[in-house]
């Protein structure tokens, strides 16, 4: 059974930091992302990054936020920096088995067939 289970969230100042962690069980996924939904919103990529290594991130969250993955023990982490309270959210990991030819598929929550619950992150001014 495919299982995707986020952890690391929490609440924070301004300018705090957190780091997020998501574990995958039962699938070998090629990407894994990082998107964030706030209430009555829909969801929005964070950051993603295939089987390589290679990332790509929201414009929002470059040069703050760095997302990587640990394949054999199927983890994917997002180091969250400088964290602002505009970034308060529900962080949710995703995965999903086959390749993307195009940037700017990759944070799109449609190209993912596996979700974790989430993870809420706050933070306050």
């Amino acid at each position: 059974q495919e299982q995707l289970t986020e952890s690391g969230g929490g609440s924070v100042r301004a300018g705090g930091s957190l780091r997020l962690s998501c574990v995958a069980s039962g699938v070998s996924p090629y990407y894994m992302a990082w998107f964030r939904q706030e209430p009555g919103k829909g969801l929005e990529g964070v950051a993603a990054v295939d089987k390589c290594g290679h990332a790509i991130y929201d414009e929002s969250v470059k040069g703050r936020f760095t997302v990587s993955r640990d394949n054999a023990e199927r983890t994917l982490s997002l180091q969250m920096n400088t964290l602002t309270p505009e970034v308060t959210a529900m962080y949710r990991c995703a995965a999903r088995r086959g390749p993307l030819n195009s940037d700017s598929l990759k944070l799109q929550a449609n190209m993912y067939s596996y979700w974790g619950q989430g993870t809420q992150v706050t933070v306050s001014s």
